[in-house]
């Protein structure tokens, strides 16, 4: 164990699986850049002293009175580990108030909360860190935040939770259906015991509202989010999507529109072609994809959860800011550093989902008769949505089933004729309706 000279202590709120990873990086500077040497734990905020803890721990460094480790003026950064909205946010405002930098891994409540975090937090003149928040150990926010931040970025696309591909690549390479995988994920404990936000697209929502705030500098109001999960996803899709050279995925996505100033954010399932770069991550993974000019594409890739993954980005964080006051002889922040604050004010405008241009795949189930084929083209033809293939792809009893992709389209036009085609009296049903990239 190296000796430390210490210079800046940290507030630890949490000691779970991430709060104990920080922990460990934290006691275990050596072989690690030689700042972590000048940082301690002050204290640690848990909800039970009794419980079993898999650290070797300072003896009464833990304690059940979380508002005086935010408001200790012995604390210079506080790290909040402890997942949920409350009280992480009321703590994360304490601490603002009392004067001490954050750092945190809750993209709950920054996505939710960060108006009035940032808000608080400039005026207060700390820095509110969050690399930890989406990616688990990618570091995306800061590359954002800094080398990205001279490209004018177009489009930022991600895989952004691990337990949706995780079942989504166990669906593709194992013909598994959707429920089955589910009930693995949760023994092998990818999955929660509610799945909702993982598998209802509720976590990458938070995630990408993040990401398009930092990556636009404007920001996001979460409820024009749009999000779709995969609980509709079949195995028929995966396997027709296959044969027509795609995989399917859940993608994050917050673009410009290519019409308008405003952005189109949005998280849903999306056949993507199997050269892309984002087809080839699998199971808990996450990637990814940056656009931008000058650059072109840059992706991220690596584990999206995890002990030491996201512990290595909340170390990475508390050393940013002990960095940038170690420069500060009195540690009195007299002027942000811009590469580091979050300080833009505006909110971004978000386009109606109507208004999206992509391309779509549509999967149909008719009375097996001759002119079925051409009702659905001309019904397309309507709308001005034009089909880049439609193939009847078998029987299911006396039902034809017929696939079809378009070319790029205006969503609600693609909508008004669907709504079209389910008033013909030879279509049956409408199983699927996907995004493709």
């Amino acid at each position: 164990m190296v000796r430390k000279t210490v210079t800046f202590k940290v507030g630890l709120l949490g000691l779970g699986t991430v709060g104990t990873g920080t922990a460990q990086v934290l006691l275990d500077p050596t072989g690690r850049h030689p700042l972590l040497q000048e940082i301690e734990i002050y204290q640690i905020g848990v909800r039970s002293l009794a419980k079993e803890r898999g650290i070797n721990l300072p003896k009464d460094i833990l304690t059940k009175d979380l508002e005086a480790i935010v408001t200790a003026s012995e604390v210079d950064i506080v790290v909040e580990v402890l997942g949920g909205l409350e009280p992480a946010r009321s703590l994360i405002l304490k601490a603002i108030h009392h004067g001490k930098h954050v750092v945190t891994a809750n993209k709950a409540v920054i996505s939710r909360y960060g108006d009035e975090i940032f808000t608080a937090a400039n005026a207060a003149g700390v820095y509110v860190m969050l690399e930890a928040a989406v990616g688990g150990g990618i570091p995306v926010i800061q590359p954002l935040k800094q080398a990205l931040s001279v490209n004018r970025i177009q489009a930022v696309t991600g895989i952004v939770n691990g337990t949706t591909n995780y079942i989504l690549t166990r669906m593709q390479t194992e013909g598994s259906d959707f429920n089955a995988v589910l009930a693995d994920a949760q023994k092998l404990g990818y999955a929660e015991a509610d799945p909702t936000a993982d598998v209802d697209g509720l976590d990458a929502a938070d995630k990408i509202a993040i990401l398009a705030s930092l990556a636009f500098g404007g920001r996001i109001k979460l409820q024009e989010v749009y999000s779709e999960g995969i609980r509709n996803v079949s195995q028929a899709d995966i396997a027709y999507a296959d044969k027509l050279g795609f995989v399917i995925k859940l993608l994050a996505i917050a673009q410009r529109t290519p019409s308008s100033s405003a952005l189109s954010v949005r998280v849903h399932p999306t056949l993507v072609a199997r050269s892309h770069p984002l087809a080839s991550i699998n199971g808990v993974y996450n990637a990814i994809l940056i656009e931008g000019e000058p650059l072109g594409q840059v992706m991220f890739y690596g584990p999206g959860a995890g002990a030491g993954a996201t512990a290595s980005a909340v170390v990475s964080d508390i050393m940013n800011v002990a960095a940038v006051l170690k420069t500060k002889s009195d540690r009195v922040q007299t002027q942000f550093n811009p590469l580091l604050a979050c300080s833009h004010q505006d909110y971004c405008a978000i386009a109606p989902m109507a208004e999206l241009t992509t391309r779509f795949y549509a999967r149909f189930l008719t009375k097996d008769r001759p002119g079925v084929i051409g009702k659905l083209g001309t019904c397309f033809g309507n709308y001005g949505v034009s089909l880049e293939s439609i193939v009847q792809i078998g029987l299911q009893g006396d039902l034809a089933e017929i696939v079809v992709v378009t070319h790029d389209v205006r969503e609600g036009n693609f909508h008004s004729s669907l709504t079209e085609i389910r008033t013909l009296e030879a279509v049956d049903s409408i199983p699927s309706v996907l995004r493709v990239l």
